[in-house]
C-alpha cells in the first residue's frame, strides 16, 4: 500500500489561526495534532495537542508539579484563558522541527519509518509538482497501525 492510498483528509490550520480556536478543533475531534500550513498550504509544522496542554498550564506548576494539587477546579476552568489572543505560530515550539513529509508512492512501511524515525503522530503526504506542492492528505499513526495490522489478517488480542 502506497502512502497516497493511506492519506486521508486532515484539519490544517494556518500560522496566524487563532489557537483558542486550534484547541476547540483538536478537542472536539479528538486529533493529536494539527497540520500547520503556510500561506500557500504547504505542510510547515504539527501542533501537537500536549504543546497546546502545556500553553495552558502556569510555568510555575511544570517546575513544581507539586503545585499541580493547589489549583482548585474553579481556577483551573480559567487555564484556556492563557490560549486569548495567541496564534497557533505562538503556540509552537521555538524547537518545531518541520513536519515529516512522505511522497506519494512511498510504501506503508516508509512512512512507518519515517514516522518513528520522528516520533510524529501524524506524516503529511504531499505530491510536488512544476507549480508548487500539493497537500494530498495526512497519515496518522492510527490510521498506519490498523492498516497494517489489517494487513496482518487477524487480531492476536486476547476477546474482551
Amino acid at each position: 500500500m502506497r502512502a497516497r492510498d493511506l492519506a486521508v483528509a486532515y484539519q490544517a490550520v494556518a500560522v496566524d489561526s487563532d489557537a483558542t480556536e486550534a484547541a476547540r478543533l483538536m478537542a472536539e475531534n479528538k486529533l493529536p495534532g494539527l497540520l500547520v500550513v503556510d500561506e500557500q498550504g504547504e505542510p510547515r509544522a504539527i501542533l501537537p495537542a500536549s504543546q497546546l496542554v502545556k500553553v495552558l498550564v502556569p510555568a510555575y506548576v511544570i517546575e513544581d508539579p507539586a503545585l499541580a494539587a493547589v489549583i482548585d477546579e474553579k481556577h483551573a476552568d480559567l487555564l484556556c484563558r492563557a490560549l486569548h489572543g495567541r496564534s497557533v505560530g505562538d503556540c509552537l515550539s521555538e524547537k518545531a522541527p518541520p513536519p515529516p513529509i512522505a511522497a506519494p508512492d512511498d510504501t506503508a512501511v516508509e512512512v512507518a519509518a519515517l514516522m518513528a524515525q520522528v516520533r510524529s503522530p501524524l506524516v503529511a503526504v504531499v505530491e510536488r509538482a512544476k507549480d508548487g506542492a500539493h497537500l494530498l492528505g495526512v497519515i496518522t499513526a492510527s490510521h498506519l497501525l490498523h492498516e497494517l495490522l489489517g494487513a496482518e489478517g487477524t487480531s492476536h488480542l486476547p476477546p474482551s
